[in-house]
């Protein structure tokens, strides 16, 4: 399967990172934040300077992944102030989209209200009423700013955000009737915040042509305590779980990129130390 990193999770130092993929033969590059500089905010000049760098060392984009509507929230509405600046952040990064080649964009939903429908009494003491319809029409003309760009966008399963779960995420999809333009970026460490079994539960939401992206880390979430732990690959909760994840993939012939998200530090906040204590077993298994 084709194998790929998220480069600032080794090393903001892009030339730094490249390097580091290359002793583990990873060949694509997801783009975060090239020095200082998340993507979308760089110069021609800048962007120049990553695209020769990058397809120097062979090493293609999987996909621009900028924090699109992350932060906006369900009192937000399409054409407003906020709305608008994400826009225009996401204009910038598919600009940059068509000059390094990457053919997905990363965009997030708003922020996460606990309780979106219930029944039985829930549907009007505990729902958070009109919440998930706000969505949609926030997500539509980046949808729409997507086809006539010929990019695919791809919405990240966030353990923070509206769409937390490959079921919110494939509704979303099914909702703007986009599911050629939107795909999932499924993030399952995420998504066991709001306790979606990976597998097969959450598998089975996106097989059917939703999945764009993967993301692989893992955790231990204690959601009562609000606590969150990343783990060494293999030692969390999705441990026991990520060889089926992989076989699935492979069973059904995904073509897209299984990005590592080296986000784990050994205690010493050493990102890249981290990265090479997980990156092996996450080469054996997803390979």
């Amino acid at each position: 399967m084709k194998l790929g990193v998220i480069c600032d999770g080794i090393s903001r130092d892009l030339k730094h990172a490249v390097d580091v993929m290359d002793e583990y033969n990873l060949e694509y590059a997801e783009l975060q934040f090239v020095g200082d500089t998340e993507v979308g905010d760089h110069s021609k000049a800048e962007i120049g300077e990553i695209d020769n760098l990058l397809r120097d060392r062979g090493k293609p984009v999987s996909c621009l992944s900028r924090h699109v509507f992350a932060g906006t929230t369900a009192q937000n509405r399409p054409g407003d102030e906020i709305h608008t600046k994400h826009m225009d952040a996401l204009k910038r990064v598919m600009e940059m989209a068509h000059v390094v080649g990457s053919p997905l964009v990363r965009i997030m939903t708003q922020k996460k209200e606990q309780i979106l429908w219930g029944k039985n009494g829930a549907e009007k003491w505990n729902v958070a009423h009109g919440a998930w319809d706000t969505m949609a029409p926030m997500i539509a003309p980046a949808v729409e700013l997507a086809k006539s760009e010929g990019l695919t966008l791809v919405v990240e399963t966030g353990n923070g955000t509206m769409v937390n779960s490959n079921y919110t995420a494939r509704k979303l999809i099914d909702e703007l009737d986009a599911k050629d333009t939107l795909k999932v970026l499924w993030d399952s460490a995420n998504n066991c915040w709001c306790h979606e079994l990976a597998y097969p539960d959450g598998y089975e939401e996106v097989r059917d042509g939703y999945l764009g992206h993967v993301h692989i880390k893992d955790v231990l979430v204690d959601t009562p305590r609000a606590t969150l732990e990343v783990r060494k690959m293999g030692e969390g909760q999705l441990g026991p779980l990520f060889q089926p994840i992989a076989d699935a993939l492979r069973a059904d012939d995904y073509d897209g990129v299984i990005s590592f998200e080296s986000v784990y530090h050994p205690g010493n906040g050493d990102f890249e130390a981290g990265f090479r204590e997980c990156i092996g077993t996450f080469k054996e298994i997803f390979s």
